[in-house]
């Protein structure tokens, strides 16, 4: 049994389905009416529902608040509380259950690195100063109950994710199949990005290999500069990429987040999963993007 939070979201559908596919039984929690098990409304879950978790050998963590909006006051903290809290109730439960779970595999984010320029960026690499890296520090100490009770947990930094039925392509196809594709401010930030499909083996493989722990970027080995994303995005939708959208005009719409996510540069290595000969499917973004957006 594999207990998943997130399950519906874009990440989680893909994950359960490679699960179930591997005969493993999933059990959810959620907000929603259809999962087996409801975040409690405050505090901690209740006997009943750990008891419904109890006997699982991994949790899968993927629950949060997406970032893609104008960052109001508000905005940030609901951003910060849905990772945080949720992450720490839910560590405290699973370090509660006896048996315990082997693993807490959680969802983190290669923003714990910050605007970082040309660096090269491995999971040795110092956290940044901003607010996304402020947040994910939080996100991954939250894990802390889990990792004194025992339990080996993996926080998973995940990059941009390329794939069909949601994540960032469904956000932009529609521009760029119009022909109102473009470059963001410069086109030279790096942006460091997965396949779906490969971020789903790297969840399978962190839940079945006790050798992967603690830190690990989720990308490939070859992130792109955002001029050299946006080509291979006109190019396989066959449209024009030309009209680019200046720095200015990001900020005036989305304040904070323009330079925080839309403009930042990460150049991030997955230095672990190339260390232990994880093989990507989808190493270049030419490729990714063609099994993304091909019919």
């Amino acid at each position: 049994m594999i207990i998943i939070t997130g399950a519906t979201g874009f990440v989680g559908r893909a994950v359960c389905d490679a699960l179930r596919t591997k005969s493993h039984r999933v059990v959810t929690i959620g907000r929603d009416a259809n999962s087996d098990v409801q975040w409690p409304a405050r505090g901690d879950f209740d006997a009943d529902a750990l008891a419904k978790l109890s006997g699982a050998r991994a949790a899968v963590h993927l629950a949060g608040e997406p970032i893609g909006a104008r960052w109001t006051a508000a905005r940030k903290d609901a951003i910060l509380r849905s990772r945080v809290d949720a992450t720490a109730t839910l560590a405290r439960a699973l370090a509660s259950l006896s048996p315990k779970p082997a693993a807490m595999i959680s969802a983190s984010a290669i923003g714990y690195y910050g605007n970082r320029g040309d660096e090269w960026l491995d999971e040795s690499s110092a956290a940044g100063d901003d607010f996304l890296s402020g947040v994910v520090r939080a996100w991954e100490d939250a894990t802390q109950p889990a990792a004194v009770a025992g339990l080996r947990v993996v926080r998973l930094r995940f990059g941009l994710v390329f794939g069909r039925g949601g994540g960032m392509l469904d956000q932009v196809r529609l521009p760029f199949s119009l022909g109102a594709g473009g470059v963001l401010g410069s086109g030279t930030q790096w942006m460091s990005w997965v396949a779906l499909d490969d971020l789903v083996r790297v969840v399978v493989r962190a839940i079945d290999d006790p050798q992967i722990t603690g830190a690990v970027n989720v990308v490939s080995p070859n992130p792109v500069r955002n001029a050299e994303f946006t080509a291979a995005l006109g190019m396989v939708l066959r449209r024009p990429a030309v009209i680019p959208v200046p720095a200015f005009a990001l900020r005036a719409l989305f304040g904070e987040m323009a330079d925080g996510a839309l403009l930042a540069s990460q150049r991030v290595r997955p230095a672990r999963l190339l260390a232990s000969e994880f093989a990507f499917d989808h190493p270049t973004v030419d490729g990714a993007l063609r099994a993304a957006l091909t019919p």
